[in-house]
């Protein structure tokens, strides 16, 4: 009987560890993140992660009721593994939060960014854009100069 809450202990300890270089790394991209895709990418994974850890705190609420109705079951580890789930909710709420903020922040950063590349005038494959004609202008400087002598 003793095994399973020892069991549910460790695996909820384990998960937490994991999640945490998860973030560390997915906060290193959200820094580097400037296009529309790569924030969008963004929404997802928060999105995603605020999804888990809703679903791990739904079960740690459920294996708090557990330790509260059947306590007896626990003998005197009982209030360790009450106070420790009670300290995993508050983290995965919390974590809940931060998921969903980050998401709600790189939603907006990724709507601005698709407001302006529609608003960008588009260019035509005929017509060269500003980069090309000051590279032409930069390469012809002499060819330009004359050009612009014998029109005058």
């Amino acid at each position: 009987m003793t095994i399973l809450p020892i069991l549910s202990l460790l695996v909820a300890c384990a998960q937490l560890g994991q999640m945490s270089v998860l973030d560390i790394e997915h906060q290193r991209v959200a820094q580097n993140a400037k296009t529309y895709d790569e924030h969008n990418k963004l929404v997802d994974y928060y999105d995603n992660l605020a999804k888990e850890t809703a679903s791990k705190l739904t079960e740690m609420k459920g294996l708090l009721k557990n330790y509260e109705d059947h306590s007896y079951y626990y003998g005197r580890g009982g209030q360790d593994f009450q106070s420790h789930t009670v300290a995993n909710i508050r983290y995965y709420e919390q974590a809940t939060k931060d998921a969903e903020k980050h998401a709600g922040f790189h939603r907006q950063v990724a709507a601005e960014l698709l407001n302006r590349e529609y608003a960008k005038p588009a260019e035509s494959r005929d017509q060269p854009n500003n980069a090309q004609i000051k590279a032409k202008m930069s390469s012809d400087s002499g060819d330009l100069n004359e050009s612009v002598i014998k029109a005058q």
